[in-house]
């Protein structure tokens, strides 16, 4: 019994020592980042149907159905399923809506609502498609989203650049405090974009404007932008 206490006291004592020499190495920090601009490939448009009926949920409801085929079945002949193109619903509601005097709430009207996401990649149609939807009946168009279908490959890309330049700015501190690298002792890293939204603001009050706005300019206008993206790393290096 005696000899096995003293055993594993010394491997106590061995692993606290190990831990203190691991804590008593010297490492050097280093940050670096990289970052680049692109193209977006992918658009996403929220696209809405509202519609309403003062006496009928169910008449509401119908003639949004009729307008949302008609949206649905226009939208998907304008993109590419073979490409990753897809017309999907994001939001349905179909609820009564209520006005307010002082305490007193009055019934207004009964109100459905039927909001889909367009997503292609043929970024050049957005107009297209835009126009074609003002002309079907959408009541909202309120949001296009841009994105890049490569995002993960080129954040790849840029934390590689971002960790190279880490490990030889170390590796220039190291050499001008007369030691050198010997590993590694920690790495955290980040990619980050900063994609573009832009608001359209399309509703049915402002119908007429927009249908004068795009007989003036032939189309409603989209202009893309680039999408910027950022990586960095903050490493430390063991040195000797």
């Amino acid at each position: 019994m005696k000899k096995i206490l003293v055993t594993t006291a010394a491997l106590c004592l061995l692993f606290s020592t190990a831990a203190f020499a691991e804590a008593e190495r010297g490492y050097i920090n280093s940050t670096a980042s990289a970052n680049k601009e692109l193209a977006p490939d992918t658009v996403e448009i929220s696209i809405a149907v509202v519609t309403s009926d003062t006496k009928s949920m169910q008449k509401a409801t119908l003639q949004n159905k009729e307008l949302s085929d008609r949206l649905y079945n226009a939208m998907k002949s304008m993109i590419m399923p073979s490409n990753g193109d897809y017309v999907k619903t994001s939001d349905f509601s179909a609820q009564p809506v209520y006005t307010y005097s002082g305490s007193k709430r009055n019934f207004d009207k009964y109100e459905v609502s039927n909001r889909i996401i367009v997503h292609t990649k043929s970024i050049d149609k957005a107009g297209d498609i835009i126009d074609k939807a003002i002309s079907l009946g959408a009541t909202n168009i309120d949001n296009l989203n841009f994105t890049l279908s490569s995002y993960e490959k080129e954040c790849d890309g840029l934390l590689t650049t971002a960790t190279q330049k880490t490990k030889a700015r170390a590796d220039i501190l190291a050499k001008a405090a007369g030691t050198a690298i010997t590993g590694i002792k920690s790495i955290n890293a980040s990619c980050n974009t900063s994609g573009i939204s832009q608001r359209v603001m399309y509703n049915m009050m402002a119908k007429s404007a927009v249908a004068d706005s795009e007989a003036a300019m032939g189309g409603t206008p989209i202009e893309t932008g680039v999408i910027k993206l950022y990586a960095n790393v903050n490493a430390s290096y063991f040195v000797k």
